[in-house]
Protein backbone atom coordinates (compact mmCIF):
# COMPACT_ATOMS: atom_id res chain seq x y z
CA UNK A 1 0.00 0.00 0.00
CA UNK A 2 2.79 2.39 0.59
CA UNK A 3 3.83 1.50 -2.56
CA UNK A 4 0.84 2.68 -4.67
CA UNK A 5 0.82 5.98 -2.96
CA UNK A 6 4.20 7.44 -5.19
CA UNK A 7 3.50 5.46 -8.42
CA UNK A 8 1.02 7.41 -11.33
CA UNK A 9 0.79 4.01 -13.49
CA UNK A 10 4.26 3.73 -15.44
CA UNK A 11 4.01 7.60 -16.89
CA UNK A 12 5.95 10.21 -14.87
CA UNK A 13 4.68 12.21 -12.42
CA UNK A 14 1.65 14.46 -12.58
CA UNK A 15 3.30 16.74 -13.92
CA UNK A 16 5.37 15.43 -16.45
CA UNK A 17 2.42 13.66 -18.19
CA UNK A 18 3.42 15.42 -21.79
CA UNK A 19 6.88 14.70 -21.55
CA UNK A 20 6.05 11.18 -23.02
CA UNK A 21 4.30 12.60 -25.96
CA UNK A 22 5.35 14.13 -28.70
CA UNK A 23 3.05 16.75 -30.29
CA UNK A 24 4.28 18.99 -33.43
CA UNK A 25 2.58 22.36 -34.99
CA UNK A 26 0.38 21.70 -37.57
CA UNK A 27 2.19 24.15 -40.58
CA UNK A 28 -0.71 23.92 -42.91
CA UNK A 29 -3.14 26.11 -43.52
CA UNK A 30 -6.72 25.91 -43.81
CA UNK A 31 -7.77 27.22 -47.04
CA UNK A 32 -11.40 26.13 -47.09
CA UNK A 33 -12.48 29.33 -45.70
CA UNK A 34 -10.48 31.28 -47.51
CA UNK A 35 -11.64 29.72 -50.37
CA UNK A 36 -15.40 30.01 -49.56
CA UNK A 37 -14.69 33.96 -49.16
CA UNK A 38 -13.39 34.04 -52.61
CA UNK A 39 -16.41 32.33 -54.04
CA UNK A 40 -18.71 34.77 -52.72
CA UNK A 41 -16.45 38.20 -53.76
CA UNK A 42 -16.15 36.66 -57.26
CA UNK A 43 -19.71 35.86 -57.35
CA UNK A 44 -20.57 39.62 -55.60
CA UNK A 45 -18.31 41.12 -58.61
CA UNK A 46 -19.68 39.29 -61.14
CA UNK A 47 -23.11 40.22 -60.16
CA UNK A 48 -22.11 43.72 -59.56
CA UNK A 49 -19.81 45.01 -62.65
CA UNK A 50 -22.07 45.20 -65.23
CA UNK A 51 -24.05 47.52 -62.92
CA UNK A 52 -21.01 49.66 -62.32
CA UNK A 53 -19.93 50.43 -65.75
CA UNK A 54 -20.82 54.25 -67.75
CA UNK A 55 -22.72 54.05 -70.27
CA UNK A 56 -25.52 56.76 -70.98
CA UNK A 57 -28.11 55.63 -73.82
CA UNK A 58 -28.25 58.50 -76.16
CA UNK A 59 -30.33 59.56 -79.10
CA UNK A 60 -27.86 61.98 -80.66
CA UNK A 61 -29.89 65.21 -81.93
CA UNK A 62 -30.60 66.33 -85.05
CA UNK A 63 -29.79 69.64 -85.72
CA UNK A 64 -31.05 72.37 -87.76
CA UNK A 65 -28.25 74.55 -87.85
CA UNK A 66 -27.34 77.14 -90.90
CA UNK A 67 -24.10 76.80 -92.77
CA UNK A 68 -21.76 78.96 -91.46
CA UNK A 69 -21.13 82.28 -93.35
CA UNK A 70 -17.53 82.79 -94.00
CA UNK A 71 -15.35 84.91 -96.94
CA UNK A 72 -12.87 82.20 -97.39
CA UNK A 73 -13.84 79.09 -98.64
CA UNK A 74 -12.40 76.27 -95.97
CA UNK A 75 -10.25 73.29 -97.18
CA UNK A 76 -12.41 70.03 -97.36
CA UNK A 77 -11.56 66.72 -97.31
CA UNK A 78 -13.71 63.67 -98.15
CA UNK A 79 -13.71 60.03 -97.66
CA UNK A 80 -15.79 58.28 -99.98
CA UNK A 81 -17.52 54.55 -99.42
CA UNK A 82 -14.66 52.50 -100.88
CA UNK A 83 -12.35 54.54 -98.33
CA UNK A 84 -10.74 56.50 -100.94
CA UNK A 85 -9.39 59.80 -99.53
CA UNK A 86 -9.73 63.15 -101.09
CA UNK A 87 -8.61 66.61 -100.71
CA UNK A 88 -10.50 68.97 -102.26
CA UNK A 89 -11.45 67.27 -105.56
CA UNK A 90 -8.01 65.51 -105.89
CA UNK A 91 -7.39 61.70 -104.78
CA UNK A 92 -4.90 61.18 -101.96
CA UNK A 93 -2.94 58.91 -99.52
CA UNK A 94 -3.54 59.00 -96.22
CA UNK A 95 0.23 59.63 -95.42
CA UNK A 96 -0.01 62.89 -98.00
CA UNK A 97 -2.99 64.17 -95.99
CA UNK A 98 -0.63 66.52 -93.28
CA UNK A 99 2.16 67.38 -96.16
CA UNK A 100 -0.42 68.46 -98.83
CA UNK A 101 -2.51 70.04 -96.41
CA UNK A 102 0.16 72.08 -94.61
CA UNK A 103 0.99 73.35 -98.64
CA UNK A 104 -2.10 74.58 -99.62
CA UNK A 105 -3.00 75.93 -96.22
CA UNK A 106 -2.81 80.10 -96.89
CA UNK A 107 -3.60 81.07 -92.73
CA UNK A 108 -1.06 78.05 -91.18
CA UNK A 109 -2.77 76.21 -88.23
CA UNK A 110 -5.68 78.16 -87.79
CA UNK A 111 -6.84 77.22 -91.14
CA UNK A 112 -11.00 75.91 -91.69
CA UNK A 113 -10.80 72.03 -92.60
CA UNK A 114 -13.70 70.35 -92.98
CA UNK A 115 -13.89 66.84 -93.22
CA UNK A 116 -16.88 65.15 -95.10
CA UNK A 117 -17.41 61.01 -94.85
CA UNK A 118 -20.00 59.38 -96.65
CA UNK A 119 -22.26 58.02 -94.86
CA UNK A 120 -21.28 54.02 -95.75
CA UNK A 121 -17.59 55.13 -95.37
CA UNK A 122 -15.42 53.16 -93.08
CA UNK A 123 -15.60 55.07 -89.24
CA UNK A 124 -11.87 53.89 -88.17
CA UNK A 125 -10.39 55.35 -91.99
CA UNK A 126 -12.56 59.17 -91.43
CA UNK A 127 -10.95 59.31 -87.96
CA UNK A 128 -7.66 58.40 -88.51
CA UNK A 129 -7.73 61.69 -91.35
CA UNK A 130 -9.41 64.07 -88.21
CA UNK A 131 -6.58 62.34 -86.12
CA UNK A 132 -3.76 63.14 -88.27
CA UNK A 133 -4.91 66.31 -89.30
CA UNK A 134 -5.89 67.32 -85.32
CA UNK A 135 -1.99 65.50 -84.16
CA UNK A 136 -0.43 68.31 -87.25
CA UNK A 137 -1.82 71.62 -85.51
CA UNK A 138 -4.74 72.31 -86.95
CA UNK A 139 -7.10 73.63 -84.88
CA UNK A 140 -10.35 74.48 -86.83
CA UNK A 141 -11.60 70.96 -87.71
CA UNK A 142 -15.30 70.08 -88.14
CA UNK A 143 -17.33 67.45 -89.78
CA UNK A 144 -19.57 68.59 -92.39
CA UNK A 145 -23.64 67.07 -92.51
CA UNK A 146 -26.74 67.76 -94.64
CA UNK A 147 -29.34 69.72 -92.92
CA UNK A 148 -32.52 67.68 -91.33
CA UNK A 149 -34.98 67.09 -94.20
CA UNK A 150 -38.83 68.21 -92.14
CA UNK A 151 -41.15 65.52 -93.14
Amino acid sequence: MGMSVGQTGGRGGRGHRRRGRHHSLVSEINVTPFVDVMLVLLIIFMVAAPMLTVGVPIDLPETQARAMNSETQPITISVNQGGQIYLQETEIGIDEVVPKLEAISTTGYDERIYVRGDRTADYGTVMKVMARVSAAGYRNLGLVTLQEQEN
